[in-house]
Order: structure tokens, then sequence, then C-alpha cells
């Protein structure tokens, strides 16, 4: 891994600073329980400033890599085993579940193409209202308990990425992996969760019965130029997944 910034990257800076440090944390180089370099030693070693820093160091401390002693600093840590998905976090749920070692994720595709949306994403993309869009739905279980069932809503240009990418398509690839090695990165998203009942379709793919409670989790994303590249909608049986909130002080 890289141990400088690269300026020309799509990667946002505080995330890169974020891989190099968890990295040496992981490696041994930054042996748990040392304390950490200081945001002012970061910003003049990286020459990013101190509000990218901080982004950093609050992303560690949220992941379990750094713990935070007043007036002491920042030191190393090893994060503990969550149970659940942590919905605040750039990641997607697949990646979030191997990130922390968790394997028997099985993920169908149920459908994929190009059609209208319905106008809730229309409007949220900012699109017109019979402007089609790729669409991708997908059915979700862990260690075979279904899990969540999610539909994706991809503009033109995110659309043909994703449309492009057959492991995506096949139920093996990361969707997220996939935009961000095309050049859209997460700048910023809005998730809104709603407590609700499954309709019929959902239900199905869950294994439940139509209008048993379920969390309902929209998500908007966009990159450093506010272009919007994706749109979700994910039904979540939180009895398999718990949803997580990490809070850090800045």
């Amino acid at each position: 891994m890289s141990e400088t910034i690269d300026r020309t990257s799509p990667v946002p800076y505080y995330e890169q600073l974020f891989d190099i440090l968890k990295s040496r944390i992981v490696s041994g180089d930054i042996p748990v329980d040392e304390r950490l370099p200081s945001e002012l030693e970061l910003s003049r070693d990286f020459r990013l400033s101190r509000a990218t820093v901080r982004q950093t160091m609050s992303r560690l401390e949220s992941d379990g890599f750094a713990r935070r002693v007043p007036r002491r600093g920042v030191f190393a840590a090893t994060p503990g085993a969550p149970s659940g998905w942590l919905v605040q976090d750039t990641e997607g749920f697949l990646e979030s579940q191997i990130r922390h070692g968790r394997t028997g994720i099985q993920t169908t595709v149920v459908d994929a193409g190009f059609r209208v949306p319905p106008l809730h994403v229309s409007e949220a993309l900012g699109l017109a209202a019979d402007e089609k869009v790729f669409t991708l739905d997908r059915a979700r279980s862990l260690e075979g308990r279904p899990a969540l069932f999610s539909t994706n809503w991809f503009p033109s240009g995110s659309g043909a990425v994703i449309a492009a990418a057959q492991d995506v398509l096949d139920g093996t690839g990361s969707v997220n992996v996939t935009l961000r090695s095309a050049g859209f990165v997460i700048q910023g998203a809005r998730r809104v969760i709603h407590a609700t009942h499954a309709p019929q379709d959902v239900a199905r793919h869950l294994d439940i019965e139509p209008g048993e409670p379920v969390l309902r989790i929209r998500s908007l994303s966009w990159d450093q130029n506010e272009r919007r590249f994706d749109y979700y909608q994910t039904w979540v049986l939180t009895d398999t997944v718990p949803l997580e909130v990490n809070i850090v002080a800045s």
C-alpha cells in the first residue's frame, strides 16, 4: 500500500490517509495502545488540512482502530466484532461484512436492466420522470437466513458501468468497488430509515408474510462534483442484520 497521498486519485484524501494508518495498525507497525501522531503532525507529514486529518481520525475511531483518551491523545486499537451493518459508513452491506470477517453471504440477482424508475427515484436523482435508469434487484442471505432485499437505481453514467460488470450481475461482485474503480467515489450520502410493513413482492424475497415489520433504508449517494450516481432502497430484517450507528465526538 502506498504511504503517500495520491493527489490524482478520485479517492478522497481522508480515505487514503485512513487506509495508510489502518494498514500500519493492522500490520503492527503502530502497536495497539501506542499513541498515534497528532493532527498537527499528520497534517505536516502528509500535507493535508487539519479538517481532512480530523475526518480520518473520526473514521478510525468509528471503525474501532483508534480510541481517544481525553487530554492524552488518540491511541491505536483493535476493533471488536460488530454484529450488524454500519449504515453511516460509505461501505455497502457486502463490504461491511467481509471487512469484519464474515462469510456465508449469498447474493441472488433477481432482476437487472434499464427501465423507468418510480417517481421518488427520478426526483432524488434529478432526472426526468420518463428517463430510464439501470435497475438492480438483489436478495441477500447471511448464513442461510434471509437478510435483506435491495433495489439500486443508477443513472446513465454509473448505470453503464454496472450494466457491463458481469461479476455484479452474477451476484459475486461489489457495486461499491465497481463504481469506485470507475471514478464514482462517494463524497456524501443521505440515508433515511423507516420502520414499515413489507409489501408483497419484498416479503416473498425475504421469506416472510406480507405486512410483517421491516426496516426500509433509502439512500442517495453523490461524488465530489455533486454528481448523483446511486440511489437504493433496502428492506432489512434486523433480527438477522442489526443496523449499527457509531457516534464519535469531533
